[in-house]
């Protein structure tokens, strides 16, 4: 019997030793060692054995399922090892080898733009007010001091959603909001970044959709040269140093005395070209005083306090600081042209 049980041990440790596998290796571990494997079946025929041998027995059989369990246990370990060393070795790569390019999108121009825009006007001590795209006819046209018969409303062409709610037409509404907050409290210093919207036929200098950056100071003893003042600074920062801005005289409903500004050419500094048609000025934008009425609706005495606005399409103001002759190329969302901006990001 005792011959057996050796057998039996040594064919376990040969198979062991011949399994290149796991699968394999599992294949002897049931052969051998599972309910039904050779070693349990061993265990078995102890009840033929005279009473006196069987503790014998039993130690022995103990022993060669101990060892071959060792065994088993110590070519897994092999095993393991080898398969991890060979699915290491074939998901090898070659860090020298140039790895694949990734796309990094860019800024778009016009967020370029208005950040630089925040930027200036941060590090004067503005701050940046936000108000809804869609919007009451209250804050966009009545307390900007356009009644419903005003014929200003005929400037702008509007998309209403109902009589009283609509797109709004100028960020003036989110100036309106901000005045109406403050209570009449001074001294006010914003500006109002943002998407407007005004039925339009789209062509290379209109859009239905455009971005303004209006700005609005308002307190004691603000003056026209407090305006111009604010203008060339933003004309020289926006346009290159050495700009001179000229005020020529405009209507709107929300300001008085108003202004359309121009800036000196930057591209011919002022000698005249293609680009100012000679004149050796661009129009850049609108502005002025704001109105006493402007005030006086939203609760400041206009006899205590003045301020001024002005507004800037930022669209205009990225066509002439990138040479942009087309308005449309910045919503058609072609990634050659916006991968062109990515020296500015």
């Amino acid at each position: 019997m005792s011959d057996r049980i050796s057998e039996v041990q040594s064919q376990a440790l040969e198979a062991i030793n011949n399994a290149s596998d796991l699968n394999a290796l599992q294949e002897v571990r049931n052969t051998y060692l599972s309910k039904k494997g050779l070693i349990p079946a061993l265990m078995k025929e102890m009840k033929d054995l005279p009473k006196e041998e069987k503790p014998a027995f039993g130690q022995k059989v103990n022993v060669c399922k101990q060892e071959v369990s060792e065994a088993l246990d110590k070519k897994q370990q092999e095993l393991e090892v080898a398969a991890t060393a060979l699915k290491l070795e074939k998901e090898k790569i070659d860090i020298t080898l140039p790895g694949d390019s990734i796309r990094i999108g860019t800024s778009h121009p016009l967020m370029l733009i208005q950040k630089e825009v925040e930027d200036l006007f941060l590090g004067m001590g503005y701050k940046i007010a936000e108000g809804p795209e869609v919007e009451q006819d209250y804050y966009n046209f009545e307390l900007a001091n356009i009644p419903q018969d005003h014929p200003a409303r005929d400037m702008q062409d509007t998309f209403y959603i109902d009589p009283n709610t609509l797109l709004r037409t100028h960020t003036t509404a989110m100036q309106m909001r901000e005045l109406e907050k403050a209570h009449g409290q001074t001294p006010i210093k914003l500006i109002c970044p943002g998407k407007v919207y005004r039925r339009d036929d789209d062509d290379a200098t209109h859009s239905h959709q455009f971005m303004q950056c209006e700005g609005l100071v308002v307190g004691e003893h603000v003056t026209l040269a407090d305006l111009k003042g604010t203008l060339e600074f933003l004309a020289n920062k926006m346009f290159g140093e050495g700009r001179q801005i000229r005020f020529r005289p405009s209507y709107f409903p929300f300001t008085e005395p108003s202004v359309e500004v121009d800036v000196s050419c930057p591209f011919c500094n002022g000698k005249g070209c293609n680009v100012c048609k000679g004149s050796g000025w661009i129009e850049i934008l609108g502005a002025g005083m704001v109105h006493p009425h402007v005030l006086e609706m939203n609760g400041f005495d206009p006899d205590k306090c003045s301020g001024f606005a002005f507004g800037v399409g930022l669209e205009r103001v990225a066509m002439l600081k990138y040479g942009i002759n087309d308005i449309r190329n910045f919503y058609i969302n072609d990634a050659r042209f916006l991968k062109m901006f990515d020296r500015f990001d």
